[in-house]
């Protein structure tokens, strides 16, 4: 049961995804989560350090789209106005079958050469990995502070713990 929601890979960051790491694991396409993973909430806008990341992927022929559960789509397409990657609110994750098909097309990708990052087990891994794809986590930049998502990672903690354990073996 915890190896359903483990993510397949974890890195302490979305910029210390290199492309050679994606090539190298067959990524082709990424669906990628905003809040938390990309940027804090309160960032309506993308930094430069997310505009080179994605740069650097474009330039290598990785292909990218944005799956957020943010609802009204006001805040992705906001984040996405300089970018101009597909984009899709109001996802529905981890329920996002549809939104990863759509996303998948867009982009002309295919489930076993992408990966879903995210910062959250329970909607971007879980996502991912009702849809078949490999997933990849990164830990929330500025998590919120309130009981619904404090709960949420009490519940991540021995998943995280057992991808750690079996990652070290």
């Amino acid at each position: 049961m915890l190896d359903y929601f483990s993510p397949d890979y974890y890195f302490e960051r979305f910029d210390k995804i290199s492309v050679d790491f994606l090539k190298e694991n067959g990524i082709k396409t990424l669906l990628i989560d905003i809040d938390n993973t990309l940027a804090p909430y309160q960032q309506a806008e993308p930094d430069e350090r997310v505009l080179a990341w994605l740069s650097e992927l474009k330039e290598n022929g990785i292909g990218f789209a944005f799956v957020s559960n943010n609802s009204g789509g006001v805040r992705v397409k906001r984040f996405n106005k300089s970018i101009g990657a597909p984009a899709y609110g109001d996802s529905c994750k981890p329920f996002a079958k549809k939104t990863v098909t759509r996303a998948l097309s867009a982009l002309s990708g295919d489930i076993k050469s992408s990966a879903f990052l995210g910062d959250q087990i329970f909607t971007d891994v879980w996502a991912g990995k009702r849809c078949g794809m490999k997933t990849i986590l990164v830990p929330p930049i500025n998590d919120l502070k309130n009981p619904f998502f404090a709960f949420k990672r009490l519940l991540e903690k021995p998943i995280l713990k057992h991808y750690f354990k079996k990652s070290i073996t």
